[in-house]
Formats: C-alpha cells, sequence, structure tokens
C-alpha cells in the first residue's frame, strides 16, 4: 500500500523503517535530507504522477511504499473503545491517534464494510501502525462478549455521567449521524456524556471522543 504526507512519512521511516518498500519524492532534497533517507529505494517523481496516486491529496511530495498487514488481536485491556457504524476514514484515523496517544488498550471498528487502512494511517498520523485496531462484524455480539469478560459498557450519548471509574472498561461511540443505536443503548451499564452549553448538542465524532477518552484513561494530577 501507499501512504502519503510528509508527516506520516517521517514517523514510518523513523518507527517503522523496516515495512519501507520504496519512498516515492515528489519534491527537491537538500544533502542533509537525502542523507537521512540513504538506507532507503527511493524513486523521484513528478508533481502529475503525485497528484494522480494522492487524487489530489495534500501529499507534500512524499510517499512511502509498505508492507503493512493489520494484527490479529485479542479482546485484552483495561481500556477499549467501540466505533459503531463510524464511516468517514478521517474521524477513524483521528480517533486512533489520540487512542493511542492517551493510553487505550484496544480499538474496535464495528457496522462498516471495509476499514481503508492507508487512510488511516495517513489521518492518524502513523499511530494506527501501532495501536491495536480490530474489527469486528456485530457489535451487539461483541458487546455479549465482553460483557462475559467482565468489561463495563458505556457508551457516548446525552443525560450520563461525567466520568465513569471502571477497572475494565468498553466505551462505545456511535456514528457521526445517528449516534448509537437503540438496541446497543439497552444494553450499555453506563452513559458517558459531554455537557453542552449554548444551545449546541452535539459535537463531531472524533472530539467527542478526545474529551471522553481522556476521561476514562487519565486522572489529572
Amino acid at each position: 500500500m501507499i501512504v502519503y504526507g510528509k508527516r506520516v512519512v517521517e514517523y514510518i521511516i523513523q518507527k517503522h523503517g523496516n515495512i519501507v518498500k520504496e519512498l516515492l519524492i515528489a519534491k527537491k532534497l537538500d544533502k542533509k535530507e537525502l542523507n537521512k533517507l540513504k538506507q532507503f529505494k527511493i524513486n523521484f517523481i513528478d508533481n502529475k504522477t503525485a497528484q494522480k496516486i494522492s487524487r489530489n491529496g495534500n501529499h507534500q511530495g512524499y510517499f512511502a511504499k509498505i508492507d503493512f498487514t493489520p494484527g490479529e488481536w485479542e479482546i485484552t485491556g483495561n481500556k477499549i473503545v467501540i466505533l459503531d457504524g463510524v464511516t468517514d476514514m478521517g474521524n477513524i484515523g483521528a480517533i486512533t491517534r489520540t487512542a493511542y496517544a492517551l493510553g487505550v488498550d484496544l480499538l474496535i471498528i464495528t457496522g462498516i464494510k471495509e476499514l481503508k487502512w492507508p487512510q488511516v494511517i495517513r489521518t492518524s498520523a502513523g499511530a494506527a501502525l501501532d495501536m491495536k485496531i480490530l474489527t469486528y462484524h456485530n457489535i451487539l455480539d461483541l458487546i455479549n462478549i465482553l460483557k462475559t469478560k467482565g468489561y463495563i459498557i458505556a457508551g457516548a450519548d446525552m443525560g450520563g455521567e461525567c466520568k465513569i471509574e471502571a477497572d475494565k472498561l468498553a466505551l462505545i461511540l456511535g456514528n457521526e449521524g445517528e449516534g448509537l443505536k437503540k438496541k446497543v443503548k439497552e444494553k450499555l451499564d453506563k452513559i458517558l456524556s459531554i455537557e453542552m452549553k449554548n444551545g449546541f448538542d452535539s459535537l463531531n465524532v472524533s472530539v467527542a471522543a478526545g474529551i471522553l477518552i481522556d476521561r476514562i484513561t487519565n486522572e489529572c494530577k
């Protein structure tokens, strides 16, 4: 697969150089920049080719061909975040970055046909290469499994608590438009909420995720 963007390519080079098959560069590099990349195969391409590969995305002249296979993870850890029906890969990438940075043990994606890894890796600034990410077909079956494993199931919705204390917690966030499904709400043990001001009643799912993930993973000291 090909991932583009200066920041994510630099992250891959620094943290996962072993998976880089080739770098595609669509800009002039000085000697210092070339020296940093000397261990990699480099192919210089023109801007027209770069725009075609990135589909007119903001590539900044950096592309990496990588050999990446998603891991097969078990349902373990004390803090799990579940995205049910979140379809925007940019939001999934942003949440992945936050989840990894704040110490979530496992991110589970349900209710989508396909996880587009190049987009998620790019929009997570590379964190998707390190975050444990699992896709699961049925959210209701998943909740049942989590309950048998001793997890408290919390959902992001209105009218709930500000903070939840639990040794093993799974937080579910619904999709961008409709939020949590009715059948999912019926299975929740707790609701975790963000108090809204000035007449607003919703936030972008990645913004809400950042606030709530911080609440379940960190304590202010």
